[in-house]
């Protein structure tokens, strides 16, 4: 499945921002902001966020709310630990991502979302200094294999986020995988701030346009946070990410799908798609 560029960036959202008792409740909210796309995760669909399984009705029930309100997903969440530790915890997260991946194929998402892994057993997104080890590398890339070809069969991408708590770390880590695996079913998702936190020894105009050298051709979707003078992760437009620049950079990428937010509370959405929408207008 291609992912559509068609159009030009839009700022858009994950619909976990809004913790609502229902799906429709919640995608209710999405609509009101005025975005038309999301990141989806099936936890707001009272699933597990990876499911054993998926029932027909439930795809269903997701795809007609999302339809009934001038929503289209994005990218679907299928993130669990792909190095972890425990490995019954990993072979439950790669089952559920098999099932994720299958769903998103019927829910119109072109794309799904991993998280390369941490050997923190406290949290996924917690770095740790093994994460640096070729055995660390080496069992991401065995992990990654089948999935590649599950993906395949789906017609669905498995997205790649460069987060510098995990073994793809660095926009040149995520580069080396990209070319080990080899697979055209392997992108990227690029997060500014991601890149930024990963090598704060040079200019954040700087990093960004290295990860767009390296990255570019292979961008499946861009996220969209910043990063806070002290290195903490914060609302767009309240950091240090040149916006102008990193929406430039898309555009020349051929990027101009869905800049998805997200790392930021409900009442700060409003304020956030509209920096972003003047900041892509600007540019």
């Amino acid at each position: 499945m291609a992912v559509d560029r068609t159009h030009d960036l839009e700022p858009d959202i994950f619909e976990l921002i809004f913790p609502r008792s229902t799906l429709e409740a919640s995608l209710d909210a999405v609509a009101a902001l005025g975005v038309g796309w999301i990141q989806f995760d099936f936890s707001s669909a009272g699933l597990p966020a990876l499911p054993e399984s998926i029932s027909p009705e439930d795809i269903v029930r997701i795809r007609d709310a999302c339809t009934a309100r001038g929503i289209r997903i994005a990218a679907v969440a299928g993130t669990y630990n792909m190095i972890d530790p425990d490995l019954d915890a990993r072979s439950r997260g790669a089952a559920g991502l098999r099932s994720v991946i299958a769903a998103a194929r019927d829910l119109g998402a072109p794309l799904v979302t991993l998280c390369t892994g941490t050997r923190n057993t406290e949290s996924m997104w917690r770095a740790h200094p093994d994460n640096r080890t070729p055995e660390a590398w080496d069992e991401l890339k065995a992990e990654l294999a089948p999935l590649l070809a599950v993906a395949a069969e789906h017609g669905i991408l498995l997205g790649v986020e460069p987060e510098p708590a995990n073994v793809a770390g660095s926009a040149p880590l995520a580069r080396i995988l990209l070319d080990e695996m080899a697979h055209p079913n392997l992108k990227i998702i690029l997060d500014p701030a991601n890149a930024i936190a990963a090598d704060l020894t040079r200019s954040p105009q700087a990093v960004l346009e290295e990860a767009f050298v390296l990255l570019g051709p292979d961008v499946a979707s861009a996220h969209a946070k910043d990063l806070s003078a002290d290195g903490r992760f914060c609302t767009a437009g309240t950091g240090v990410v040149p916006w102008d620049r990193f929406v430039a950079l898309c555009r020349e990428a051929g990027y101009t799908g869905p800049l998805i937010l997200h790392t930021l509370t409900e009442p700060e959405a409003p304020g956030a798609v509209a920096f972003l929408r003047e900041r892509i207008a600007s540019t």
